[in-house]
C-alpha cells in the first residue's frame, strides 16, 4: 500500500506541474526540469508549480503523521491537530511574530514560534489525556483550547496596526501554500523532517497502546518516553507545517481514517501511509483550487475543511460509544 500511495503521489506532483492557468505539455515540463526549457518555462515548473505542490505534499504529510500517532497515544479516532488546538495554537505563534515584525529578526523566527505554539498545546494534551473522565472530554479540552487560540489571534487580527499585516495574518489563519517557493520551505524543513523522525521513534509504542495503558506496560513499553516523543515529534511537525502554510484542519483525521483498515488497525503502521495519504490529498485539493473557475484563488485550508468537516462528523456519529 505504501508503494502505492508513493506512486500516486508522484502521479500528483508531476500533474500539478501540468496542470494550471497556462497547461504545459508533459515534454516542456520534462525540458524544464531538466533545465533545457525557455526561461519562461523553468520559472513556471521551479519557481511557482513544483514548489507549490511539494509544500502541499509535506504539509499534508507532516499532518497525516500527526494526526495518526496523536490518535494512536490518545486512542482516539477523532484526535487531530486541527481538532485539538494544536493548529491554533501554532497559527497563534504565528500571528504573534506577524503582529510584532518579528520576521525581520530572522528567518527561524516564525517556524519557532509555530512550533512552541504547537508543542504547548501538544504537551497539554498528553497531560490531560490520563486525568479526563472519557474521550468526549479530551476534545473539549482541545475545543476549548483551540476557541482560545483563536480568539487571541482574532484579537491580534483586530488590533493589526495596518492592512498588510492583517492580511498576512488572514493567510495563516485561512491556510494557503500559494507563492510558496523553496526558500519559504527551507527554515521549516528541518523541523518537520525532525518531527516526522521522531514520530516514528515512537510508533512501536502505539501498537501496544491499543490494549490499554496498563497491558501496555505490561508487556515492556515505556509510556512516558513514548508520550513524550509522539508530543514533541507532533508538536514539531505541526508547527512547520503552519509555519509553511497556516492553519489546514482535518485532513489529519481524513488520512489515517482511509488507511487504517488497510492495516488492520494498527496504530504503528498507520503513521507512514496516513502520512503519504494526507500529503496525495492537499496536493490533490490544491490542483482542484488552481484550476476552480473562481474569480478569487480559495485557500487550501477552505477546500480542507469543506472535504474534510463532513467526514469527522460522519465518523463522530458512526463511534456511538457512551460518554465518547
Amino acid at each position: 500500500m505504501v508503494v502505492a500511495l508513493a506512486g500516486a503521489t508522484l502521479v500528483a506532483l508531476a500533474a500539478a506541474c501540468l496542470v494550471g492557468s497556462t497547461p504545459l505539455g508533459v515534454d516542456r515540463v520534462l525540458t524544464a526540469l531538466v533545465g533545457g526549457a525557455s526561461a519562461g518555462d523553468r520559472v513556471v515548473v521551479w519557481e511557482i508549480r513544483l514548489p507549490r505542490a511539494v509544500a502541499a505534499l509535506v504539509v499534508g504529510a507532516a499532518l497525516g503523521a500527526s494526526g495518526a500517532a496523536l490518535q494512536g497515544l490518545l486512542r482516539n479516532p477523532l484526535a487531530e491537530p486541527g481538532i485539538l488546538g494544536v493548529s491554533a495554537t501554532a497559527a497563534l505563534g504565528a500571528t504573534f511574530v506577524i503582529y510584532y515584525g518579528l520576521g525581520n529578526a530572522g528567518a527561524l523566527a516564525l517556524p519557532m514560534a509555530a512550533i512552541a505554539g504547537a508543542l504547548a498545546a501538544t504537551a497539554l494534551l498528553a497531560a490531560a489525556a490520563p486525568r479526563v473522565g472519557s474521550v468526549v472530554s479530551l476534545i473539549l479540552v482541545g475545543v476549548g483550547l483551540s476557541s482560545f487560540a483563536g480568539a487571541l489571534t482574532a484579537l491580534l487580527m483586530n488590533l493589526a496596526p495596518h492592512p498588510f499585516s492583517l492580511s498576512d495574518m488572514l493567510n495563516w489563519m485561512l491556510g494557503t501554500v500559494a507563492n510558496r517557493s523553496f526558500a519559504d520551505l527551507a527554515p521549516a524543513a528541518p523541523f518537520l523532517a525532525a518531527g516526522l523522525v521522531i514520530l516514528f521513534a515512537g510508533r512501536r509504542g502505539l501498537s501496544a497502546l491499543t490494549l490499554g495503558e496498563e497491558a501496555a506496560a505490561g508487556v515492556g513499553v515505556d509510556l512516558p518516553r513514548t508520550r513524550r516523543l509522539v508530543v514533541l515529534g507532533a508538536g514539531l511537525a505541526t508547527g512547520a507545517a503552519v509555519a509553511i502554510a497556516g492553519a489546514i484542519g482535518f485532513v489529519g483525521i481524513v488520512a489515517p481514517h482511509l488507511v487504517r483498515p488497510l492495516v488492520n488497525h494498527d496504530p504503528a503502521r498507520t503513521l507512514a501511509p496516513a502520512a503519504l495519504m494526507a500529503g496525495l490529498i492537499l496536493v490533490l485539493a490544491d490542483i482542484g483550487v488552481r484550476v476552480a473557475p473562481t474569480d478569487t484563488e480559495l485557500k487550501l485550508g477552505v477546500v480542507a475543511a469543506l472535504l474534510g468537516a463532513p467526514v469527522f462528523v460522519w465518523i463522530a456519529a458512526k463511534r456511538r460509544l457512551p460518554g465518547g
